[in-house]
């Protein structure tokens, strides 16, 4: 898959294949389909999916991983972070070592809001921004100390999810950011303003299209997160209503280098028929960077040059 600048970078979501962690999130297509399917799309990598979706241990994952011709990329973790000054952080430990024994390069953070799952709102008072803060700066060295990244992923129904949570998140901690596109939209901050203002801070990078429409019915209250995902909050890239062409721009501008993961949330009601499926969706996608990303890359490069 040629990507211009953009090639070997491009990763897959199992999410985008309606495989999430989430209860009740609907059905969930065989890992051997997902990954088969993201090889014959020419995706690099992909980030880990649910606990033991690729495999029951590290050595599993790897094999699984093998086969199909992916790297594993990073995975997704939420830690409740702004309940103490010292949160119990063992289980997260336990999940960041077997992403680094499974090859991952990247630990995507979020700040859990608790048990109400992402349908709950959390505005931190100071000593909860001081907790979450120190917190997070306990698991950026337990990650750096097995050799991966961390970046803090804002995100609907956690924490950090306002657009002033994610200012406060830049002022008060040097952590990067997960810049998912989709999350920050619907969350209120305008993620192209974020790749211009403080593209420095951007580690990693979800790229989802949202539909406006759909968001601010979910943000009125009228449906909760998983109904909204199944009335397409989030679109293939290039068919909803954010700047994603904009969003790469800015940060291949300011020399980001990292990867940029297609993750448009997806939930299914049942597997679907053959030959259908959420893999044109994604297909769709990457059509968008070629067709019209790469070349907006190669416009900047010659109007620089």
């Amino acid at each position: 898959m040629d990507l211009g600048p953009l090639t070997g970078r491009v990763a897959g979501a199992p999410i985008s294949w309606g495989v999430c962690e989430a209860p009740g999130w609907g059905h969930e297509l065989p890992a051997s389909l997902v990954l088969a399917q993201m090889a014959e799309l020419g995706l690099a990598a992909t980030e880990l999916g649910p606990t033991g979706y690729l495999g029951a241990d590290t050595d599993a994952v790897r094999a699984t991983l093998e086969t199909h011709g992916l790297s594993l990329v990073g995975g997704f973790l939420p830690v409740t972070l702004h309940v103490g000054a010292q949160v119990d952080l063992t289980e997260a430990e336990a999940a960041i070592r077997t992403l680094a024994a499974a090859g991952s390069q990247v630990v995507v953070l979020a700040a859990d809001a608790g048990p109400a799952g992402y349908d709950s709102k959390v505005v931190l008072d100071e000593d909860q921004w001081k907790h979450l803060v120190h917190n997070l700066d306990r698991v950026r060295d337990l990650v750096a100390g097995l050799g991966m990244r961390t970046t803090l992923h804002p995100h609907v129904g956690t924490a950090i999810e306002s657009a002033e949570s994610v200012r406060q998140l830049l002022a008060r901690s040097d952590v990067p950011l997960c810049l998912d596109t989709g999350h920050l939209a619907v969350g209120g901050a305008d993620p192209l303003e974020l790749a211009k203002s403080a593209p420095e801070r951007v580690g990693h990078v979800h790229l989802k299209d949202v539909r406006n429409d759909v968001a601010a019915e979910f943000n009125a209250g009228a449906f909760g997160w998983v109904d909204a995902v199944r009335r397409g909050l989030f679109a293939p890239l290039g068919d909803g209503d954010l700047d994603i062409t904009g969003v790469v721009v800015e940060l291949e501008r300011a020399g980001f280098t990292g990867w940029y993961v297609l993750e448009q949330d997806t939930a299914l009601g049942g597997a679907p028929a053959v030959g259908e499926g959420p893999v044109h969706d994604v297909r769709r996608s990457i059509e968008y960077l070629r067709d019209t990303v790469v070349p907006a890359l190669g416009a900047e490069v010659n109007h620089r040059g």
